[in-house]
């Protein structure tokens, strides 16, 4: 499994307070099948951050096309593979 971080850039702030709720549904449901591994609003209001789990570049696109904010034009996107490194002492 890969991971891939995926920067939500605010496009149109209308469409983003009308789609919050189906954004944060599809994330919930992407968490119950194991494809986020995390994600959240960046404190500025400038947009936030999905970290996928996907096979490749192309699945975790394909799960990014699903999501309400992409779907009707509230977020740009920018997808970088990321390698995930722990810290085994790092308690949340």
């Amino acid at each position: 499994m890969k991971y891939f971080a995926v920067i939500l850039t605010m496009r149109d702030e209308e469409k983003n307070r009308s789609f919050r709720p189906q954004h944060l549904a599809f994330l919930e449901q992407m968490k119950q099948e194991q494809k986020v591994v995390m994600n959240g609003p960046f404190t500025d209001g400038a947009g936030g951050l999905v970290i996928y789990a996907a096979h490749n570049e192309e699945e975790a696109i394909s799960f990014l096309n699903q999501d309400p904010y992409i779907v009707n034009g509230a977020r740009n996107w920018e997808i970088h593979e990321w390698a995930l490194e722990t810290n085994d002492n790092f308690q949340f």
